[in-house]
């Protein structure tokens, strides 16, 4: 079973990184199309995305993973454990609030690549969380561990927020720019009311994904 999971951990991590530099070059000419000649701003931008950033990570504990389980069987260490449990649980977030709230929306990414949009937002989630399930590898980690998992989505709900209204969206003209609709509080119907209580309701999603994941580490641990 060990080499399973090497091979899809594998093979997850590289159709992860296709979908990301598939997206990335869709939207850099986009970005020329638009006029840009220098789109630093906009790639920046677009490694501002929760789920980008949630993807990148994904394959990078992937690869790690794949390494581990031929190089060391047995127990993963709990740090890694940690790290792999809170990579699910951005992940499953990712597929949650994208589904439910993001789906059929243009992100201002520049023209989406359908099978690179399902990869990042499907594929890759559904599998995160397959992995955590059934890999061999997962030790145990105490309810307590839900602090660390928290520590990255809170830091990036405040770097978005903070950076939106300096930054100049030269492709549809406006001097603001948030990843997604729903942290917009320029076009949002009640300001940043509104977008309060999207982060509290995401939060709680994450808290939620969170314990969940930790859970399952305390109740089914794989060791094999």
């Amino acid at each position: 079973m060990r080499y399973l999971f090497v091979v899809l951990r594998v093979a997850v991590a590289v159709a992860i990184v296709v979908a990301v530099v598939a997206q990335l070059s869709a939207s850099l000419g986009f970005w020329r199309g638009s006029g840009i000649t220098d789109p630093t701003t906009q790639v920046v931008n677009f490694f501002s995305f929760f789920t980008v950033e949630s993807n990148i990570a994904s394959a990078v504990v992937l690869a790690v993973g794949a390494v581990l389980l031929v190089a060391r069987p047995g127990p993963d260490s709990s740090g890694f454990t940690l790290v792999r449990a809170s990579v699910v649980t951005y992940m499953v977030v990712t597929g949650i609030v994208y589904n439910l709230l993001l789906r059929g929306i243009e992100l201002p990414q520049g023209s989406t690549v359908g099978w690179s949009n399902e990869i990042l937002h499907v594929v890759a989630p559904v599998y995160l969380l397959l992995d955590w399930l059934f890999a061999p590898g997962r030790v145990p980690l105490a309810a307590r561990s839900i602090w660390p998992v928290l520590v990255f989505p809170v830091v990036w709900v405040v770097y978005t927020l903070v950076r939106g209204p300096f930054v100049v969206d030269a492709v549809y003209g406006n001097d603001f720019w948030y990843p997604y609709p729903f942290l917009n509080p320029v076009d949002s119907a009640n300001g940043y009311l509104s977008v309060l209580f999207y982060v509290v309701l995401i939060a709680a999603v994450i808290g939620l994904v969170a314990a969940g994941v930790l859970w399952i580490s305390r109740r089914r641990p794989i060791t094999a």
